[in-house]
């Protein structure tokens, strides 16, 4: 990145779920490069990169008739196995996550227990206590015996008051977890006892929609998509922390936590982290501004490209630094991890607690900055890969060869992007992470993986200046190295 000298420096170059949505079309986010996972394999690949992705991961995007029909599918295989009904076989099905095999294994061996722990029959001891009255225990009206009502706990109430107790539920939006209204039975009402409580349609649809939620919620292999409005539900084998994508509103999650993907970092820390971020905030504003000063002449300058290699150039003096650092980047070549690693202080834990607590806050501004730098260089880094379309729009427009000849440069943008997204996340990681040689390892392989990705950028900015063949090698070694980094630390 260059700088002029002024005082802004320039860059030289949960609802509720519907099944029954209509289909919109979303804007897309100008700032953003939704689709950089997408089309860049075979530059990278044609250089001879590892074939193994770490990333690699099998999903398939299912509609709600498709979803409803494979949670149908397995919940009529359980109840004609157990020989209980369609409802009261969802119920054991949401209590063990919908893993078959262990209801099975559980059902052979104990098959009262297993319906016991599904919270769909009372102990024993429990269903002795129960005895016979006219009585609502809730209401305390006697009431006529065809209108008192129970679950096979057979804890009587009134049908005015389950009504109530049922309505009351579903407006606050409980599926599942409608249960008995009697002290300390926790028995689960299934849905066949519901709905004909349920005064309206309006109030049944409802019920549905949360009831497919939590059905959804509770398999292991499935999740709903995150995306506003979406009705997909994302199915998997062996559910991991894993990159998934909405192939309706394209958006991108983790599939274990439904946030943002995050590797390195595991779902835990990230929530940790975000959470730290956001109680933080205030005391790290000060960095979150976009001016620094030159560490050559004091001028005031603004980094509005990716790329953190800062070049000035005056008629006296020019200078080359970090713009993380504010360091010479001549050192950056060999010795780059100094600046992505944050240095312990040894003696600290036998110093003031005050002094303890302005080392925390030193420690967690160094990789807060980090990660912001890192997020604020993917907004900016959008903006080139916008002038790059334009770019090669205009040169096809021209007659300057076809969109094919110059699509290397569009997913160099996009290649740079999906590196630089991986690098943001490992500084959560590192943050947390404990003293010793495997954090010594990751640092340096973040620091090599830094260290690339600046290079790309450099690159990708001034990708004029540069061959093909010269670009598509620095995405070459950029991925190998996001690869590598992945490979060893990623949570499988």
């Amino acid at each position: 990145m260059s700088v002029d000298m002024n005082s802004q420096g320039s860059d030289s170059n949960e609802e509720d779920y519907d099944p029954n949505c209509e289909e919109e079309e979303e804007d897309e986010d100008p700032g953003d490069i939704e689709d950089y996972y997408d089309g860049v394999a075979n530059d990278v690949e044609q250089q001879g990169a590892d074939a193994f992705d770490p990333e690699e991961y099998q999903f398939t995007c299912l509609t709600y008739k498709e979803s409803e029909s494979t949670l149908n599918e397995h919940m009529a295989s359980l109840a004609a196995t157990l020989k209980v009904s369609h409802a009261v076989a969802k119920l054991v099905l949401v209590s063990f996550h919908w893993q078959i095999s262990e209801i099975l294994e559980r059902h052979k061996s104990n098959a009262a227990q297993l319906l016991v722990e599904a919270r769909v029959q009372p102990t024993s001891s429990k269903h002795a206590m129960a005895h016979s009255s006219h009585h609502c225990a809730v209401c305390m009206q006697f009431v006529r015996k065809e209108n008192l009502l129970s679950l096979a706990c057979q804890h009587q109430f009134c049908r005015s008051c389950w009504e109530q107790h049922c309505t009351v539920l579903v407006k606050d939006g409980v599926g599942v977890g409608v249960s008995c209204m009697a002290q300390d039975c926790l028995l689960r009402a299934p849905e066949d006892f519901v709905f004909p409580l349920l005064p309206s349609e309006e109030l049944k649809d409802k019920y549905r929609r949360y009831l497919f939620r939590d059905y959804v919620e509770s398999h292991y292999q499935l999740q709903l998509c995150p995306g506003a409005d979406c009705p997909m539900v994302i199915q998997v084998q062996e559910p991991k922390a894993r990159r998934v994508q909405c192939n309706r509103c394209n958006e991108v999650f983790c599939f274990k936590c439904r946030q943002m993907y995050h590797a390195p970092t595991d779902c835990a820390t990230i929530r940790k982290w975000l959470t730290k971020c956001a109680d933080d905030s205030e005391t790290a504003n000060y960095i979150s501004a976009h001016t620094k000063d030159c560490p050559k002449c004091n001028i005031c300058i603004e980094k509005n490209g990716g790329c953190n290699h800062m070049v000035m150039r005056f008629l006296l003096f020019s200078a080359d630094f970090c713009w993380m650092c504010l360091g010479d980047w001549k050192t950056h070549g060999s010795e780059y991890y100094e600046c992505s690693r944050y240095k312990e202080n040894p003696d600290i834990v036998n110093q003031s607690q005050q002094a303890q607590a302005r080392e925390a806050l030193k420690k967690y501004l160094f990789y807060f900055e980090r990660w912001e730098n890192h997020n604020k260089s993917l907004q900016l880094e959008a903006q080139t890969y916008q002038r790059i379309q334009e770019k090669i729009q205009e040169r096809v427009m021209n007659n300057l060869g076809t969109w094919i000849d110059w699509q290397y440069l569009q997913n160099a943008a996009k290649l740079l992007a999906k590196c630089r997204y991986t690098l943001q996340y490992t500084y959560p990681y590192a943050y947390y992470m404990e003293s010793g040689p495997r954090k010594k390892l990751f640092e340096y392989q973040q620091a090599q993986l830094e260290a690339e990705i600046e290079n790309l950028s450099w690159k990708v900015e001034r990708a004029d200046s540069y061959d093909r063949g010269d670009l598509e090698n620095q995405m070459h070694i950029a991925e190998q190295r996001r690869r590598t980094l992945l490979k060893d630390f990623h949570d499988t």
